[in-house]
């Protein structure tokens, strides 16, 4: 099958907030992405209103989104095999069983954000140079956020992780295309269908290490320091983006771009991004 059941994924317009923060970890009725503060529930919003298609000028917005014109590790970045694959910062993973979670749109696209009780090391983790980081929850992009060799994938999955204090310390990345066969992670969601339905929140559990099995535990990976991918543009996140592509059933593929629109940073220029260093 393509889905276990049926969920209405809102089409609420954008907001004017960065990616999702995945802090709705308690089942609640959602309120989506705002394109101007007059349509939020709180008409007294006063944050700058950005687009993706507009990144580049984004640190023009406010100062507190000056990182976006003059960081030097933004993300995301063009990558090329020329450049060879990682050798270093190999990435070991405690992906087991299944996790409780909110499945919803961000406002651009399907999202799950995990159930959390206070402490972040009960959470799926993964380990790199002898640091450990927690799963907060993930979000896709469409397009992909990041290029390899010139090609694009249709969507990109970011699976972000925290620190033991909830600080936002790495996004593994994977990139979404259409294949032969429908993705076992993927069946395991509700559909998804287009922005002209109204927003719900489905509470559900899901099996992750579906999805690393279909990137081989990221055995082969790009790797670089880098950004979040929207204002404030905060630096000082290191990236793990897997060689493979994950394969989505075709069907699968136009549901999430049906629950989907457009949401990828422009690629920005290497500078001290340190990539498989």
């Amino acid at each position: 099958m393509l889905f276990s059941s049926l969920t209405r994924i809102a089409a609420l317009a954008p907001s004017i907030l960065g990616c999702p923060q995945h802090t709705n970890n308690r089942r609640s009725h959602l309120v989506g992405r705002q394109t101007n503060p007059a349509q939020s529930p709180n008409a007294n919003i006063t944050q700058n209103i950005w687009a993706y298609e507009a990144s580049f000028n984004w640190g023009k917005l406010s100062p507190d989104y000056r990182l976006c014109q003059t960081g030097t590790q933004q993300s995301p970045i063009a990558l090329s095999l020329s450049n060879g694959l990682s050798l270093n910062h190999v990435p070991s993973f405690n992906y087991t069983g299944k996790i409780a979670g909110n499945f919803f749109n961000w406002g651009y696209g399907p999202a799950f954000t995990l159930a959390h009780n206070g402490d972040w090391t009960s959470h799926p983790s993964f380990t790199y140079d002898n640091e450990t980081l927690y799963l907060k929850g993930w979000h896709i992009h469409a397009p992909a956020d990041h290029s390899v060799g010139g090609d694009r994938s249709k969507t990109e999955m970011h699976f972000v992780h925290v620190d033991a204090e909830g600080q936002e310390g790495a996004v593994l990345a994977f990139r979404l295309d259409p294949g032969n066969f429908n993705s076992i992670f993927f069946e395991q969601l509700p559909v998804m269908i287009g922005f002209d339905e109204m927003q719900i929140q489905e509470s559900i559990e899901i099996g992750l290490a579906l999805a690393m099995d279909s990137v081989l535990y990221f055995n082969e990976f790009f790797t670089y320091q880098g950004s979040l991918t929207s204002p404030p543009c905060s630096e000082g996140i290191r990236w793990f983006i897997a060689r493979q592509i994950m394969f989505t059933g075709v069907e699968q593929m136009q549901a999430i771009l049906g629950a989907s629109t457009y949401s990828a940073r422009a690629e920005q220029e290497v500078w001290q991004h340190r990539v498989n260093e």
